[in-house]
């Protein structure tokens, strides 16, 4: 619903998206393997309150990266990275998530119609697994 200028605005309802990222993103400024992960209400925009990554494999030290994107995936905007460490998967074992720091008080706002994708500069056979929590407004 669109609203008026000035006007409260109030979220709409709590939404997960997930995005499994395999090939390794090496470019910065392009939508090469990167992996749509949500769009932002089109009317009023959404918060991003939380955004970990996984890995369902070993993997060796990753960059793990967030683009923004104004105009549905044409072009991405680098706005944040994390490092996911070395991990050896096993059945004995926690994986720890990396967490991309965003929080209820921390929040990334996104404008109506932005696009967030994701990408990882190591290639994952096994995939690395981004998780976030939204609300539209």
């Amino acid at each position: 619903m669109t609203v008026t200028p000035n006007s409260v605005i109030t979220a709409q309802g709590i939404k997960a998206r997930s995005a499994v990222c395999t090939a390794a993103k090496t470019t910065y400024a392009d939508a090469t393997n990167a992996v749509q992960l949500l769009v932002a209400n089109a009317s009023n925009g959404s918060v991003l309150y939380g955004l970990k990554a996984i890995p369902r494999a070993t993997v060796t030290a990753t960059q793990l990266q967030l683009f923004r994107s104004p105009d549905g995936g044409v072009t991405l905007n680098l706005i944040s990275t994390a490092l996911m460490v070395a991990y050896t998967m096993a059945q004995t074992t926690q994986v720890i998530p990396t967490d991309f720091g965003y929080t209820e008080t921390a929040p990334l706002r996104l404008a109506a119609g932005d696009s967030l994708y994701v990408g990882i500069g190591v290639a994952s056979a096994g995939g690395i697994v981004f998780d976030a929590q939204f609300e539209d407004l």
